[in-house]
């Protein structure tokens, strides 16, 4: 065999091993291209969802349009009197500094931070303004009184908001209180509104409320 023959030859060994290689190579291309399934999942919007633990959460927190004037950090903050006790708690809000003072007057602060699983309806110190000075300054210095009014506020359970729909709740001092509403929206004795409520402390739940409870004296 000549040279040339013996290069033709050699030239076309070569070629019938490259062509399957590059046509296999083609092939396993397109292959994987087609086999790769589309990402129509991450294509579409994800829809927002909510469950009823969601819902369950915000009615676990604190409603009511005095409950803007809370402040936002520190111990007069929801988070700050959710870990001191109710008495405690409420010392630390500058809105129950009136009640906060009846309270130490009737020597209840040590009964109050000690009771577990209570419900406490925390007049405002404009609650108390309704009832005229010289009235009030009477109350605040009889004690017997004054013990009375203040343990009329106190329930011996943590109510949470649906119990006060439609209810009629025993109260430390012995008598019974009434509350009606829904939503957002209820009153104590249908003469208190809850202004903030819901308020949780470390061992009591608050409903602040905009008028002072009087009990049959």
């Amino acid at each position: 065999m000549t040279a040339t023959r013996i290069q033709r030859a050699a030239l076309a060994a070569v070629g019938v091993v490259v062509l399957p290689l590059a046509l296999s190579a083609c092939s396993s291309d397109d292959s994987s291209d087609s086999a790769k399934p589309k990402d129509t999942a991450a294509a579409a919007p994800k829809e927002s969802q909510s469950t009823p633990d969601d819902a369950a959460s915000t009615m676990d927190k604190p409603f009511g349009p005095a409950c803007a004037s809370v402040p936002a950090t520190g111990a007069g903050s929801f988070d700050g009197m959710s870990t001191a006790p109710v008495a405690t708690a409420a010392s630390n809000n500058p809105d129950l500094s009136t009640l906060v003072t009846a309270v130490k007057k009737a020597g209840l602060v040590d009964t109050l931070n000690s009771a577990q699983n209570i419900t406490v309806f925390a007049p405002t110190n404009e609650a108390f303004a309704k009832i005229p000075k010289a009235d009030l300054d009477k109350v605040l210095a009889d004690k017997a009184t004054l013990t009375k009014i203040l343990t009329y506020h106190v329930v011996g359970e943590k109510l949470a908001p649906a119990k006060l729909a439609s209810g009629t709740y025993p109260t430390l001092e012995k008598s019974t209180l009434a509350t009606s509403g829904s939503g957002e929206s209820y009153k104590v004795n249908d003469s208190a509104n809850v202004v903030c409520g819901n308020v949780p402390t470390a061992n009591a739940t608050v409903y602040i409320i905009d008028t002072v409870l009087m009990p049959k004296m």
